[in-house]
């Protein structure tokens, strides 16, 4: 027998999985600490989400907050490239990391009427977690392949950008929740 099923505009229930792209935006700031927020705006930008209309969260959804954020991230890019940079676990780096996790899992989830709180300390852990993957990996095919530090660096880039496209192609709009 088929479960009767409520109107569409009465459904308050939240995707069972909202809590992955917390995870997907905390693995892709652990490899650069401006890129998840930097997706996550220009996402947020073209799917703006009634749940952060009241959240300082909401300037995430600003054009010109994703353009800074995008000159912020080349900026980071250009500087990973800089032989004298420190390592990405140094406690600027990783505090960097964490935050940029930590934003991007705390908006994610108020864009979907959840806790952000809870999306924040995911994404912070999970990028703390990431950024020293990311940095021992990086280490070990630098010296397993003998390739330069900064090419492997620009291979990270572009599989930072390339995930993170994969990622945005995969979210549902955040318009359809309500907010309880």
């Amino acid at each position: 027998m088929p479960i009767p099923m409520a109107p569409a505009e009465l459904v308050t229930a939240r995707p069972v999985a909202t809590f992955w792209p917390v995870i997907g935006f905390a693995t892709l700031a652990g490899m650069r600490s401006a890129g998840a927020p930097t997706l996550l705006s220009h996402y947020l930008v073209r799917h703006p989400a009634a749940a952060l209309a009241t959240s300082p969260l909401r300037l995430l959804q600003q054009p010109l907050v994703a353009v800074a954020l995008e000159l912020a991230a080349a900026k980071e890019f250009q500087h990973d490239k800089n032989p004298e940079a420190a390592p990405r676990i140094a406690p600027r780096g990783l505090s960097l990391r964490t935050l940029g996790g930590a934003l991007a899992g705390a908006t994610w989830l108020k864009a979907n009427g959840q806790s952000a709180l809870r999306g924040a300390l995911l994404g912070g852990l999970g990028a703390a977690a990431a950024t020293v993957g990311w940095y021992q990996l990086r280490k070990t095919i630098t010296k397993q392949t003998g390739l330069l530090p900064n090419t492997i660096g620009l291979a990270e880039d572009i599989l930072l950008w390339s995930a993170g496209a994969v990622l945005l192609h995969s979210l549902p709009p955040t318009t359809n929740y309500k907010v309880d």
